[in-house]
């Protein structure tokens, strides 16, 4: 535990910041393929639609180890399970890196996919466990900052290296990555007084009888679903509606992902303060910034301040998702985190589905900003609706009167 003085804030454990340095390397292999598809394509002699595979099988298989690897691992004590899971990442972006042909090079993005719900799921539950009850939130927004980063620098500089040495060049950054991030844990993390993963499958399985679990992913689907549904035809919206030339995208979007840096960390101290708030606030601020960059996306001005802008809303609330379910779920936080990690996963391939839906009803590419923009509009009210319910229902239960017993 970390200790205070009248004049500072207390500092973070460094263990956050291995966890963090975990989370760096697994949000870079999950993005930093999409700069990579024509190369990899090209190499392993397959169209790119093919290939597009690898980036949405890694997608489902994150849905499905941030439920089912997570729910296998509940009797073990979470330092080893952290460990265990890097040692997967290794060995999903080892098989990346050697794949001879691209079902392995499938396989491999499979086996890496696996860990991360579970990781970040589980991470997330160390990372609060680690400090005082009133920094669990910015505890665990420093722990996606590995996230952001990943976005930030490690994506544009990923790219760079496979298109310069290779591709496979990049999935053996990674692999090192992985193996510091290991060494990170193991060191640094601690292990006296660890607790098993989480309180057993059965309690675990128990948390999801709450409405509320249910309506906190709910509102991670439909609240980062909405911004990734429009960032994920960002580009396009960039080019042809911004008119900025192809080769201004990638700093553009380097924008998007300071924004989300420095949002992620803001929304840490704030949900500290307040879930309620940060959610609320956070979601309704998304879906004006989002409606109005739909009715403006003509201008460059426009343009650019909404990069910067719709990385810091949308990131914002993302402590307060994990957070939210941690708490409603009670003393079985650590399925239900897991299954949240896979709820933004949901909600990403949820917003790009509808925002392809409204292109492919001739409704130009500010369509899925404004499906984007209803998608928050949602989750802002699952947020009211069952905050309201939560609160009435404390109430009910505070002025209930006891029934004598015997």
């Amino acid at each position: 535990m970390t200790t205070t003085t009248a004049s500072s804030r207390p500092t973070l454990p460094i263990a956050i910041v291995a966890l963090a340095l975990g989370a760096f390397g697994i949000g870079l292999t999950e993005f930093v393929i999409l700069g990579l598809l024509p190369d990899v394509a090209a190499d392993l002699a397959v169209d790119e639609p093919t290939a597009g595979w690898l980036v949405s099988g890694y997608a489902l298989a994150v849905a499905f180890g941030g439920v089912v690897l997570t729910a296998s691992v509940t009797r073990l004590r979470r330092k080893r399970v952290l460990l265990g899971l890097i040692g997967l990442f290794i060995a999903g972006n080892l098989i990346c890196a050697l794949a001879p042909d691209y079902g392995t090079a499938l396989a491999g993005r499979v086996v890496a996919a696996l860990c991360h719900g579970a990781f970040f799921g589980i991470g997330a539950v160390v990372a609060a466990d680690l400090v005082e009850p009133a920094r669990r939130a910015t505890a665990i927004a420093t722990m996606f900052t590995g996230l952001t980063v990943a976005n930030v620098l490690g994506v544009p500089l990923g790219t760079l290296l496979g298109q310069q040495l290779g591709w496979r060049a990049t999935f053996w950054a990674i692999t090192a990555i992985g193996v510091v991030a290991l060494a990170a844990i193991a060191l640094l993390v601690p292990g006296a007084g660890d607790r098993p993963a989480g309180a057993g499958v059965r309690a675990e399985l128990g948390a999801f009888r709450s409405g509320q679990v249910w309506a906190s992913m709910a509102i991670t689907v439909f609240g980062f679903g909405g911004l990734f549904g429009a960032f994920t035809y960002m580009a396009f919206t960039l080019t042809d509606v911004s008119g900025f030339p192809s080769g201004a995208v990638p700093w553009l979007l380097v924008l998007f992902g300071i924004g989300m840096f420095a949002g992620n960390l803001l929304g840490g101290r704030a949900a500290d303060r307040s879930i309620h708030r940060t959610l609320a606030g956070g979601l309704a601020a998304l879906a004006a910034a989002l409606a109005l960059f739909g009715l403006a996306a003509g201008s460059r001005p426009a343009a650019v301040a909404a990069m910067l802008g719709l990385g810091a809303l949308g990131f914002l609330p993302a402590a307060a998702y994990q957070m939210r379910i941690m708490q409603r779920a009670g003393r079985a936080p650590t399925l239900a985190s897991g299954a949240n990690i896979a709820a933004f996963n949901v909600g990403n391939a949820l917003g790009a589905w509808l925002g392809g839906l409204t292109i492919d009803a001739d409704l130009g590419y500010t369509g899925p900003i404004f499906a984007g923009a209803a998608m928050t509009v949602v989750a802002l009210g699952i947020v009211l609706v069952a905050d309201r319910r939560a609160a009435a229902c404390a109430s009910a239960c505070a002025t209930a009167p006891v029934t004598p017993s015997g």
